[in-house]
């Protein structure tokens, strides 16, 4: 039996939050960083108020949490600050936030990047984890906080990289900055925004199989795949020559994108889709961006 979601609060509505909004059946709130986009937003119909993120959050008794706001040192600061019902603002990293807020269903939006490098194996949903970098290591820690808080009753969804209208390939080709990195044997898996907002809604329709897969899920298409391939077929659908090949190891990278690619992995969706009795609508880049390219078309 489905349920029927009621009022859906998003701690960072960003790019991919905003998408889930769409489609959500009920009311939709959050926040935001700056009025400017409250405004836009609420113009659209959902519920947004600035957070500067280091002030109490009150939360609606009883709604749908969706965390998307990336993690600080020390761990989730929506974590830290949120507040439900009537009673004392006693929030803070010092809080005790058990049972807080159990009268709420809560997503943890992740990363891939807990698994850390895996010379090219697949990670699964049990994968044990392996942080690496700091921005992972955040993430770990901000899930092991969620787990605790709610009593192991969150779900945590991992996100590989995310691709969607105004933020893909083609931007960066129109723009002269898309760079064909050729590293032998790396992959990357990748999700489209729509593909995210689709299981997000899957997850929350169902909560038993939600439950009963572990409480780990990974929205992912059904092919990683090499970075430089990617480039050259979103040129060949626009009629652009690709970008020339660049070894990795003469590529002037920052250190953050080298950290990227210091990591290499295969990202498994197979328990998610049994689950939530979900399929990503674009299984492998070349159906995702040949529908963002016919969205720009209006076709």
């Amino acid at each position: 039996m489905t349920v029927q979601p009621s009022l859906l609060f998003v701690a960072g509505l960003g790019y991919s939050a905003t998408h889930l909004a769409r489609i959500w059946p009920g009311p939709v709130a959050g926040t935001v960083r700056s009025e400017a986009k409250a405004e836009a937003l609420r113009a659209s119909g959902i519920g947004a108020r600035v957070w500067d993120g280091d002030s109490p959050l009150q939360l609606p008794d009883k709604a749908c949490l969706l965390v998307t706001i990336p993690p600080d040192a020390h761990g989730c600061p929506v974590l830290r600050h949120v507040h439900t019902g009537p009673g004392p603002d006693d929030t803070g990293p010092d809080h005790d936030h058990t049972g807080l807020i159990h009268d709420l269903r809560v997503t943890y939006l992740s990363t891939t990047g807990v698994y850390g490098d895996l010379a090219g194996g697949w990670a699964f949903e049990w994968s044990e984890t392996h942080p690496q970098s700091r921005r992972a290591k955040a993430r770990a820690l901000a899930e092991d906080q969620w787990r605790e808080a709610t009593g192991g009753r969150v779900s945590i969804v991992r996100l590989p990289g995310i691709y969607g209208p105004g933020r893909s390939t083609f931007d960066r080709l129109r723009a002269g900055t898309a760079r064909r990195i050729v590293k032998p044997g790396q992959v990357f898996s990748r999700v489209h925004v729509d593909d995210i907002a689709s299981g997000l809604l899957a997850l929350y329709e169902r909560p038993e199989a939600a439950a009963r897969a572990g409480g780990v899920f990974h929205l992912c298409d059904d092919e990683p795949a090499p970075p430089q391939d990617v480039i050259a077929h979103a040129a060949r659908l626009l009629g652009m020559d690709p970008p020339p090949d660049v070894a990795f190891e003469a590529a002037d990278l920052s250190p953050m994108a080298r950290s990227f690619y210091a990591e290499c992995k295969r990202i498994s969706n197979a328990c998610t889709k049994a689950a939530l009795n979900w399929r990503p609508q674009y299984p492998t880049y070349r159906e995702g961006l040949a529908a963002i390219l016919a969205g720009e078309q209006g076709s």
